[in-house]
């Protein structure tokens, strides 16, 4: 599901959990196993996040959501994992070390999430990456919503989150949100380049500019994301969002048979 090697102070985490990455409770689970084991650890100093798969992580689990749909109190439940969510990716963020993920192919919803919960982001020019949520009335809940912003700023923020927009690499670096793009062919090579270069500075004092830098933007503010959750519990109420819900499960089982 999601594999740990270290080697050269880089800790590779990689994703792969066929057909999509997809995340659900069993996936945090692990991924929190990852961070309890790395914790223990002095061997590392950049975490370098990627995918064995075609794309990189294509949300939540789509099965999971529709079987959560079709039970009493499914709505709950789904809400439910929002603050499950968000503390994974938070605890990836509060991380000391510098944190990478590598983009090579597509990055959506809680995929994309999970990019903006590392420090840094490198991307497949010809990737897809965006949180399109608002298309089937609901809120990018894992903090998407507030790293986002603290990324690109207010209005593009609207751009991209109100339109459901999903752009592709060069975009994505050219509105901020991701660090660097190349051509999928060579992206793993450039990505491995950039975590070996960070990997070979001074441990210590690349935690202390994380630490300054973090301070800087006043990352402690939890309003942000407490709102996603509230409001991530309405929409998960809303009938109008089951019936979208619904409607794009439907749509993506149909693709499947085709």
């Amino acid at each position: 599901m999601i594999d740990l090697q270290i080697s050269s102070r880089i800790a590779t985490v990689t994703l792969d959990r066929p057909p999509a990455n997809a995340l659900n409770a069993a996936w945090v689970e692990r991924f929190h196993q990852i961070l309890d084991e790395l914790e223990q650890r002095d061997d590392w100093s950049v975490m370098h996040v990627r995918s064995a798969l075609r794309l990189f992580c294509a949300g939540a689990d789509i099965k999971e959501m529709r079987e959560a749909f079709g039970t009493a109190g499914g709505s709950d439940r789904l809400a439910a994992m929002i603050p499950v969510y968000q503390q994974l990716f938070d605890r990836i963020e509060a991380l000391p070390h510098i944190t990478l993920a590598e983009l090579n192919g597509a990055a959506t919803g809680g995929g994309f999430e999970l990019a903006l919960a590392c420090d840094l982001r490198i991307v497949a020019d010809e990737a897809r990456v965006g949180l399109p949520e608002v298309r089937i009335g609901l809120l990018a809940g894992a903090g998407g919503t507030q790293r986002l912003t603290r990324l690109c700023g207010r209005a593009t923020a609207i751009r991209l989150l109100a339109g459901a927009e999903i752009v592709d690499g060069q975009t994505a670096v050219s509105l901020g949100l991701c660090q660097w793009s190349a051509p999928a062919s060579e992206l793993q090579a450039r990505a491995q380049e950039i975590a070996e270069r960070f990997a070979g500075h001074d441990p210590l004092a690349s935690r202390l500019v994380k630490q300054c830098v973090n301070a800087a933007m006043g990352h402690q503010d939890r309003r942000g994301f407490e709102l996603e959750h509230s409001g991530s519990q309405t929409l998960f109420a809303s009938e109008r969002t089951r019936a979208l819900i619904l409607s794009f499960l439907d749509q993506l089982s149909a693709r499947k048979k085709n």
